[in-house]
């Protein structure tokens, strides 16, 4: 008679591979429950995540510079009620006193709406050359 020996094989501990697939399916999953460290390591991997990629990863989602109006013009108010326009030179085409008045109101009236000019002053760089205008201008 031959003799039949059988093998049994004993389990031993899981290779180190599937423990590692294991975790990371259960990251992706969400399978660890609040409270453990599995779980403070993916809501740290998050956070690290949303707080550092904008400085890596350009998203192309930076605001548009925009002009606040076609002809650059800004408008304040002076201590007297007054309304101040600062006017960009380019707005305007030089030439006598009242054609760059009727300029101006063309620029300012959509803007503030029916007012008078009380007075105006080019305002030069250190070159001389005329930047922009400053109008001041009431209400009518």
């Amino acid at each position: 008679m031959q003799r039949v020996e059988s093998t049994t094989v004993v389990p031993g501990a899981p290779l180190p591979m599937n423990a590692i697939w294991r975790t990371i399916r259960g990251y992706i999953l969400w399978q660890y429950e609040r409270g453990t460290l599995h779980y403070d390591i993916m809501v740290t991997l998050i956070l690290i995540f949303v707080l550092f990629s904008p400085r890596v990863i350009d998203f192309n989602d930076k605001p548009v510079g925009r002009n606040p109006h076609p002809t650059d013009v800004v408008v304040t108010a002076d201590a007297e009620g007054h309304l101040v326009y600062q006017i960009e030179a380019s707005a305007i085409t030089p030439g006598d006193d009242r054609g760059v008045r009727e300029q101006f109101l063309r620029i300012i009236e959509p803007i503030s709406g029916a007012v008078s000019i009380v007075s105006y002053e080019a305002v030069r760089d250190r070159k001389g050359r005329e930047q922009s205008y400053k109008v001041v201008a009431k209400r009518e």
